[in-house]
């Protein structure tokens, strides 16, 4: 059985960034020799990179696990969680007991490794996201991720305002890894699962090599995965928006009626046509919602168990 006692994993993706991924080996290094009673490994994701890694790692510190092909940066996180769950936690005899912390993070740079220990230690019994209390990105970047955030809310009824970057205790990772939401957003699945969570204030560090993959379509793709993961709470709140617009228009089609019945008073003539049009899109717009609400929860009914072992499918024949 595996000592895992003070043990940090550091899961990072990594796609043709070999030269970021050397940087922050160094810097995880020097981070640890702070700590006299914590060691560490890197696990490299390597995501389908179509460079080759000209860079020699200490094998002891650094292991690359290598994808059949590019799966995306969220999947690779997933694939890394049941890596870990498998291959640490399994030789444990009661998960639930497991010592050790696994530490998410992006290889370029941003998150920067000197908050590890830090969030480490606070990852006691939770999960402990970095939350950056200062963002260095261009203004249209910074608008955009204030839109996503703004967006989530009012879609989902739930606050994001955390990255990837975490601290997770070995004894939360197997109910994570089990949770098939994490293949489309890892935060998010967090939030959504109720594990407990807290947030830790951290300075966006500078990024190593090259200039950062994020761009706007990968935020909107990126902000509409969160968004799909909760898809039934979603149909739940166009119908109550919905329902309220079907009254406010209900009243509109009264009072209009109203005037011209039992009043003089003038009403343009394109009035009661408008508010019947804008009367109909929202009955289509329910009527929609609610039968995609109810395709949704008919699937619910075909029960599948989680598969822990669905991250072998894609490693690389000389890791599964």
């Amino acid at each position: 059985m595996m000592d895992n006692s003070d043990l940090v994993l550091c899961l990072t993706p990594v796609y043709n960034d070999w030269e970021s991924l050397q940087v922050l080996a160094d810097e995880i290094r020097t981070a640890f020799s702070q700590s006299a009673n914590k060691k560490f490994k890197i696990l490299a994701i390597d995501d389908g990179s179509t460079e080759q890694n000209n860079h020699i790692f200490d094998k002891k510190e650094v292991e690359i696990i290598s994808l059949k092909k590019n799966v995306g940066h969220q999947r690779a996180i997933a694939i890394g969680i049941q890596y870990v769950n498998d291959k640490y936690l399994n030789n444990q005899p009661t998960e639930k007991n497991a010592t050790g912390h696994l530490v998410v993070l992006d290889s370029d740079g941003e998150d920067s490794p000197s908050y590890i220990l830090s969030m480490v230690d606070a990852a006691e019994g939770r999960v402990v996201f970095a939350q950056r209390t200062k963002r260095s990105e261009s203004t249209s970047f910074k608008l955009g991720y204030w839109f996503y955030k703004k967006t989530f809310k009012l879609l989902t009824g739930k606050s994001i305002s955390f990255g990837n970057f975490s601290a997770i205790p070995f004894s939360l990772l197997k109910p994570i890894a089990l949770n098939t939401d994490i293949w489309n957003h890892f935060s998010g699945s967090i939030i959504k699962s109720r594990i407990p969570y807290v947030t830790y204030p951290t300075v966006r560090g500078k990024r190593y090599e090259g200039k950062s993959k994020m761009n706007t379509t990968n935020l909107i793709v990126h902000g509409l995965s969160a968004v799909s993961i909760y898809f039934d709470v979603l149909c739940i709140r166009l119908l109550r928006f919905s329902l309220i617009a079907l009254t406010f228009c209900s009243i509109g089609v009264g009072y209009i009626f109203y005037q011209k019945i039992f009043t003089e008073n003038a009403i343009p003539g394109w009035a009661s046509s408008l508010v019947l049009i804008i009367f109909s899109i929202i009955i289509q717009l329910f009527s929609v919602t609610f039968v995609v609400l109810l395709f949704q929860l008919n699937t619910r009914k075909r029960i599948e168990a989680p598969d822990e072992h669905l991250f072998k499918k894609f490693l690389d024949q000389n890791e599964a």
